[in-house]
């Protein structure tokens, strides 16, 4: 029910899900965040006017369109499927006709998670279990490596986040855990069911 209001609402079609996985690969398939639970960011996660969130394996582009349309903050996605990434683009012409939004305060990227290239204004960065630690690993160091250079407060947004992600930011990073926002309905039966917020300042 929630799918069909937001879809409307935002004028985009980001649902489905990929079935084929290649259990090699270090890129997991597709599923976008449930509108239940992005509501549940949108309710208790605070953003900053001047924030710029980067959501790493963005496919379709529902985060994208759904924060940048309740928060009015930049949102950048970051998608290597060429299908999703197309999807995504074809949406944002839809989203941008229906809300008539400034076009760059939303972008899409067509490339591999990792070599995409930190800006100084990306601070806010999303994460839905989209692919190995391996991978997570090379993009926390571009954010680390992005923050000695241009200074500034960052912080992650990780949903469904595996037990490696968690590991790795608390045993090898600089961030610290700030918040984390519990899915009731879901977590008493799926304790990955909720966001985990890591910050750096």
């Amino acid at each position: 029910m929630k799918e069909h209001y937001y879809e409307k609402l935002l004028h985009i079609k980001t649902g489905g899900y990929q079935k084929e996985y290649d259990a090699l690969s270090h890129n997991h398939p597709y599923e976008p965040t449930e509108y239940e639970v992005l509501e549940l960011l949108l309710e208790q996660y605070e953003f900053k006017q001047d924030d710029c969130m980067v959501d790493f394996g963005a496919g379709k582009g529902r985060l994208c369109f759904f924060i940048h349309y309740f928060k009015k903050i930049r949102v950048k996605g970051v998608e290597m499927d060429d299908t999703f990434y197309q999807q995504a683009v074809k949406n944002k012409k839809k989203y941008m006709k229906k809300t008539k939004k400034g076009q760059e305060t939303i972008q899409f990227h067509h490339e591999l998670a990792e070599v995409y290239e930190i800006a100084d204004s990306d601070n806010r960065f999303y994460f839905f279990n989209p692919f190995s630690v391996q991978i997570f690993m090379k993009i926390i160091q571009n954010i680390l490596r992005s923050t000695e250079e241009s200074p500034r407060e960052v912080e992650l947004i990780l949903y469904y986040a595996s037990e490696d992600y968690i590991y790795f930011l608390e045993n090898n990073t600089p961030f610290q855990l700030k918040q984390e926002l519990f899915v009731s309905r879901l977590y008493d039966n799926n304790p990955y069911e909720r966001f985990s917020i890591y910050h750096l300042s």
